[in-house]
């Protein structure tokens, strides 16, 4: 009896390489509206002009990141399947939602249902990075990457 997931192929997992990328840009989005969202003109006066400055330039790097990591999906995305620093990348930005979702937990004990969803959100984005890993694991195997010099 023939697997059904037998027929998945590259261009499966290409698609979610794709959404991957998405999802970085839209938290790349999302960081760039903090100053708005959270009243950091104002907020941000409260703490020390170290702390100030802490804060602006990690949320700056943050969103470089963001973007970086996006790019890289738009870009490579046969290179993150089916190559080991492809592969190396996609769980090691997995994990980095993994430990984001698990911060939240320790930092950011708040109950609301906005804090909830993010806390969702950061999950999806530790399966949503780890899939085409385990996909390429359990599945099937993708396409060799031949690069030319």
């Amino acid at each position: 009896m023939k697997n059904h997931f037998a027929s998945m192929n590259y261009s499966t997992v290409k698609y979610i390489v794709y959404l991957c990328g998405i999802y970085s840009i839209s938290f790349a989005i999302f960081h760039a509206y903090f100053w708005k969202l959270f009243d950091w003109k104002q907020d941000l006066k409260k703490i020390s002009l170290a702390n100030r400055a802490i804060v602006q330039i990690a949320n700056l790097r943050l969103i470089y990141i963001f973007i970086g990591i996006a790019i890289v999906c738009f870009v490579f995305p046969k290179e993150l399947v089916s190559s080991r620093l492809g592969n190396v990348f996609l769980l090691g930005i997995s994990l980095f939602w993994l430990g984001r979702t698990i911060e939240q937990f320790i930092f950011l004990r708040i109950k609301s249902k906005l804090i909830t969803g993010l806390t969702a959100t950061f999950m999806i984005g530790t399966l949503l990075f780890a899939s085409p890993v385990l996909m390429k694991i359990f599945l099937f195997k993708p396409c060799k990457v031949v690069i030319r010099k």
